[in-house]
């Protein structure tokens, strides 16, 4: 199924030219926010450090967030799985007797299908991130870890609005935002619960800290009386004075600015005395084969992800075959690299091979992950767990044979390796073609003129 979606989405021209004008407007704005560092690599090399002491000591650090916001009013929820994270939030739902939630921006929340399974209640969720809420109302996922809409121009989401609200044909995008924060406002006022994720959870604080551009996920945890976050057991970071850095490194990686405009910690529900804020705060901290991904000797330091984005956008495989493709929560790079730990070797294998082994992932990634060596253990380990195919597995044993020595290779000369690729209609693709291959191989014809 990739394969064939990869090849139709990568001939798409219409797409591509979305794409690259809106990565392009990414790539220049993030030019501009990496040239604000003087000293850009050892940041990084800071940073990579922080998130890696965080992983290498996941438990106590876990562990200590866990006291220390429990101590500020919060309840934490353990979930081993989407399973029992839904379960968990449902029982809070019901408990709370919520008719309307409203839900920040979260890819951990895509990652358990929150709005489907808060549906199943009669629960009413409402994205109010701008782009999950324009692909929440198209019935799409978000199609990119940053920016939920990469793959829509002005000109699809202006048609998209008139479709479902009548909105002014070839509205405008200033517009168009003014209505939907119209919409938002009231339904902000309304909302009995907020859901959010979290940037980071900050263990010695015992909080959670947010990161967005639009105020929204303020408003999500600031009106509604009950904020339930959801958030990957990975995002711990040590220290409250790690933001610092943190903050800022995300948003020149991201977006591009300095740092992005508003920025929150929220280490529990209002106390005796003050005014704003939830009555109820509960943390649900997710599993969900993370621990699992933990155990990899190699593959571990994937859990240093702080989920900029960067790599998508670099890779030129995201950039042909688009978000969709890959048929997961989690695409790119990054989404290669874990996705078959979360959801199974057997089936999501095949993404460790949308790879071009380019490297240019690892070499953006703000935290020094090294994705494209990873997604070479990932092939490995597919072929030693007995997750290939069998005419993959055949297909490599008569390419080891072949190889193995110079003569077998002459075996076959030019004639018959083109009869070959002729046996197979369209083998490369109805865009691509295989070479003509002279009658001769190269040491057949060096042989002779020696």
């Amino acid at each position: 199924m990739f394969i064939k979606d990869s090849e139709k989405i990568a001939f798409d021209k219409r797409h591509r030219a979305t794409i690259k004008f809106n990565i392009s407007k990414y790539d220049a704005a993030v030019d501009r926010g990496r040239k604000r560092y003087s000293k850009l690599d050892l940041a990084r090399e800071r940073a990579a450090y922080i998130k890696r002491d965080a992983i290498h000591n996941l438990p106590d650090y876990l562990l200590q967030f866990e006291e220390n916001i429990q101590v500020n009013g919060a309840e934490v929820v353990w979930a081993e799985d989407a399973a029992e994270a839904i379960l968990a939030v449902q029982k809070i739902l019901k408990e709370n007797q919520a008719e309307l939630l409203v839900k920040s921006k979260s890819m951990t929340t895509e990652e358990v299908d929150f709005n489907e399974h808060a549906e199943a209640v009669g629960v009413e969720s409402l994205e109010t991130d701008l782009g999950e809420y324009i692909v929440q109302i198209a019935g799409e996922k978000p199609y990119h870890i940053v920016t939920p809409a990469m793959h829509k121009s002005k000109e699809d989401i202006a048609e998209l609005f008139h479709e479902k609200f009548d909105t002014p044909e070839k509205s405008t995008p200033e517009f168009l935002t003014s209505y939907v924060r119209g919409l938002l406002r009231k339904k902000f006022t309304q909302a009995d619960v907020g859901v959010t994720g979290a940037n980071f959870l900050i263990a010695d604080k015992g909080a959670i800290a947010l990161t967005e551009n639009e105020g929204n996920a303020m408003m999500t945890f600031s009106f509604p009386k009950v904020h339930i976050v959801i958030a990957g057991i990975e995002k711990i970071v040590p220290r409250m004075k790690d933001l610092g850095l943190m903050w800022p490194l995300l948003a020149a990686h991201g977006t591009g600015q300095q740092i992005t405009v508003y920025n929150s910690i929220v280490s529990g529900p209002k106390k005796e005395g003050e005014q704003d804020g939830p009555e109820k705060m509960y943390v649900v901290l997710l599993d969900n084969k993370r621990s699992e991904l933990y155990q990899k000797d190699d593959q571990f330091e994937a859990l240093k992800c702080i989920r900029c984005g960067a790599c998508l956008n670099a890779c030129p495989i995201y950039k042909n075959v688009g978000g969709y493709t890959y048929d997961a929560t989690y695409s790119g790079p990054i989404g290669s690299v874990i996705t078959p730990f979360y959801k199974g070797f057997s089936k999501y294998n095949h993404l460790s091979s949308a790879c071009s082994v380019c490297g240019k992932c690892t070499e953006v990634c703000p935290v020094r992950i090294p994705l494209h060596n990873m997604l070479l253990f990932n092939r490995r380990d597919a072929v030693k767990n007995g997750d290939t195919p069998l005419s993959w597995n055949l297909g490599m044993k008569a390419f080891e044979f072949a190889f193995m020595k110079r003569n077998r290779l002459d075996m076959m000369g030019g004639k018959a390796k083109n009869s070959m690729g002729t046996m197979k209609k369209n083998a490369m693709g109805e865009k691509k073609s295989l070479p003509v291959f002279a009658k001769e191989s190269f040491s057949k014809q060096w042989k002779n003129k020696q």
